[in-house]
């Protein structure tokens, strides 16, 4: 029993004199403890600039830097099933993705659902994350028409807007989220 105790008595101060060596080892001699990207591991790559300007889009929740374009339902149903189906499901019920339908009024519930409709506060949001992130094996893939069409397909499926409406950014604004209240919004104090 004392010998475990000993052992875990040493356990921390051997893995600071091991991490400390480990650093000495892998930064170059006065350098500070900064290294040149270059004498780096090789992970990722220098942003371009195309890419930079094109992810420097900020969207607010009140629809302030939406783009130019438009979606309808109907158009979002095709994207949906050429880009978004396999991870996401039929008709947004997920599997091997997150769900995106559903779950509206389940939050306070001890099984809650969070999903586009029942937990994201604005419409925006949606078509931000998806024109930044999806699909997920091509990130910023999407065109602001197929974005707009997506949003417009999956609010309809969670029974947020009618089938013929049209998302643009004038549109998308003014869509109001079943959980808009649920969050505290910080910039109206």
């Amino acid at each position: 029993m004392s010998t475990l105790k000993y052992r875990t008595d040493l356990a921390g101060p051997l893995m600071l004199v091991l991490s400390l060596g480990l650093v000495s080892c892998a930064s170059p001699p006065d350098s500070g403890f900064s290294t040149a990207p270059s004498q780096g591991p090789g992970l990722g790559r220098v942003a371009s600039a195309s890419l930079l300007q094109r992810m420097d889009r900020s969207i607010m929740s009140n629809g302030e830097g939406l783009p130019a374009g438009s979606g309808t339902v109907a158009q979002g149903e095709k994207v949906y099933a050429a880009k978004c189906l396999s991870c996401h499901g039929d008709k947004g019920q997920g599997r091997p993705a997150d769900p995106l339908v559903g779950g509206i009024g389940s939050l306070k519930t001890e099984r809650p659902i969070r999903t586009v409709g029942s937990y994201w506060p604005y419409a925006s949001t949606l078509f931000d994350y998806t024109r930044r992130a999806m699909p997920a094996n091509a990130p910023m893939s999407l065109s602001d028409d197929e974005t707009y069409a997506l949003s417009a397909y999956i609010l309809y499926l969670n029974g947020i807007i009618a089938e013929k409406e049209i998302m643009n950014a004038n549109t998308l604004a003014q869509v109001s989220m079943p959980n808009r209240a649920g969050f505290i919004d910080y910039s109206a104090r």
